[in-house]
C-alpha cells in the first residue's frame, strides 16, 4: 500500500468527516425504523408469523429495502476507520480491505432475499399448499406431553384463550395445540423450501463473519493508533464478536458513537491522533502511573537531584580551617540540577 503523508492524511480525512458521519447516522436510523416497519410481522410461532407476513407483506419489503439501505451506509464509517488506522500503522494488513466492505454489503443482500423467501412462503402457507412431516398423532402426543410439563391451567389459557387465526373456534385446549404444532411444523417446511433461503442464509452468515472481523480489526489497530479511547476500542471489539451471536442490533452503539466522533460532538473533541495524522498510542496503566509519579508531570518545580554528580564544598570548622576538625575528609554535596 502506498504510504500517505502526514498531511495528505489529515487533508483526506478532513474532508470527508462530515459527509460520513452524516451517512452513519443515516444508516443507524433506516436500521431502526426498518425494525419499527417489521414489529407488525410477530408471532408466538412459525405458523402465525408467516399469516402475519401475508398479511402485510408489503411491511415486509419495505422494511428489507430500509435495511438493505441501512447497512450499505454502515460501510462508509468501517472503510473510513479502517483506512485511518492502516494511514497511520505498517502493520495493518490493507488486503482485508475488501472484507470491511463487503461485510455489510453481505447483510444487505441476505436481508432482500430473506424478504423474498418470507414472502414466498407465506403465500405458501395462506393458499395451504405447505405440507408438514408431522403427523395429527405424533403433535397430539406433543401436546400431552407439554400439558403434563405446564400443568391444565397454564396449558388451557394458552391453547384456550387468543387463538392464532388458522385454529377453528369451539376446540378444545389439546385439539388447539395439536392444530398449532401441525401448523406450524407446515410453515416451517414452507420456509425451508422457499427458494431464496438458502441464498439469504448464507449471505447473512458472511455478513455475520465479516463484520465481527471487520469490526474488531479495525477497532483494534484504532485503538492501537490513538484514533479510538481503550473503552470503545475494546467495546466495538467486543460487538464484533456479538454480531457473530446473532447480536448485530448492539453494532449501532459503536455506530452511533463513531458518528458522533467523525461530527466532532464526542465530549473532548477527537483524540489526537486524528489531527496529527500520524498514530499516537495510549500510553499503558505503566506508564500512566510512572507519569503520576513524576513530579514533573504533577506540575511541581522539576527540580531533579543528580546523585551521581557531587561538587565538593570545604566544610569550615570554628577555627575557620577548610578541614575536618577530626582531620577526616571534605564533605560533599549533592549537585541540584
Amino acid at each position: 500500500m502506498k504510504r500517505w503523508t502526514r498531511s495528505q492524511i489529515t487533508v483526506w480525512e478532513g474532508k470527508w468527516f462530515v459527509p460520513t458521519g452524516l451517512a452513519t447516522f443515516a444508516g443507524v436510523i433506516l436500521l431502526i425504523v426498518a425494525a419499527v416497519v417489521i414489529s407488525s410481522v410477530s408471532g408466538s410461532g412459525e405458523a402465525e408469523l408467516l399469516t402475519k407476513a401475508h398479511e402485510h407483506s408489503s411491511d415486509v419489503t419495505f422494511s428489507s429495502v430500509l435495511e438493505a439501505i441501512g447497512f450499505t451506509l454502515l460501510a462508509t464509517p468501517l472503510y473510513f476507520l479502517f483506512r485511518a488506522a492502516a494511514a497511520r500503522s505498517d502493520r495493518m494488513r490493507y488486503q482485508l480491505v475488501g472484507l470491511v466492505i463487503a461485510a455489510p454489503l453481505f447483510f444487505a443482500a441476505s436481508s432482500v432475499l430473506n424478504a423474498a423467501a418470507t414472502n414466498e412462503a407465506s403465500d405458501q402457507f395462506a393458499a395451504g399448499e405447505a405440507k408438514s412431516t408431522l403427523t395429527a398423532k405424533e403433535a397430539k402426543s406433543d401436546c400431552k406431553s407439554d400439558r403434563n410439563d405446564e400443568g391444565n391451567g397454564d396449558f388451557n389459557k394458552k391453547y384456550n384463550g387468543d387463538k392464532p387465526p388458522f385454529e377453528a373456534q369451539g376446540k378444545t385446549p389439546l385439539e388447539n395445540c395439536t392444530a398449532t404444532k401441525v401448523a406450524d411444523d407446515e410453515a416451517e417446511n414452507a420456509l425451508s423450501d422457499a427458494s431464496m433461503r438458502g441464498l439469504a442464509t448464507g449471505f447473512g452468515l458472511g455478513g455475520r463473519l465479516g463484520l465481527a472481523v471487520a469490526l474488531f480489526y479495525s477497532c483494534l489497530y484504532g485503538m492501537r493508533t490513538g484514533l479510538l479511547s481503550r473503552f470503545w476500542g475494546s467495546l466495538g471489539m467486543a460487538l464484533g464478536v456479538a454480531a457473530l451471536l446473532l447480536l448485530v442490533q448492539f453494532t449501532l452503539i459503536f455506530f452511533i458513537y463513531f458518528g458522533l466522533l467523525l461530527i466532532g460532538k464526542v465530549p473532548g473533541g477527537r483524540p489526537p491522533a486524528w489531527a496529527a495524522g500520524e498514530a499516537i498510542p495510549w500510553p499503558s496503566a505503566g506508564e500512566k502511573a510512572a507519569a503520576d509519579m513524576d513530579p514533573r508531570g504533577k506540575g511541581g518545580d522539576g527540580e531533579v537531584i543528580d546523585v551521581e554528580a557531587v561538587e565538593e564544598e570545604p566544610a569550615e570548622n570554628g577555627n575557620g580551617s577548610d578541614s575536618d576538625p577530626t582531620g577526616g575528609s571534605r564533605r560533599k554535596r549533592k549537585q541540584r540540577d
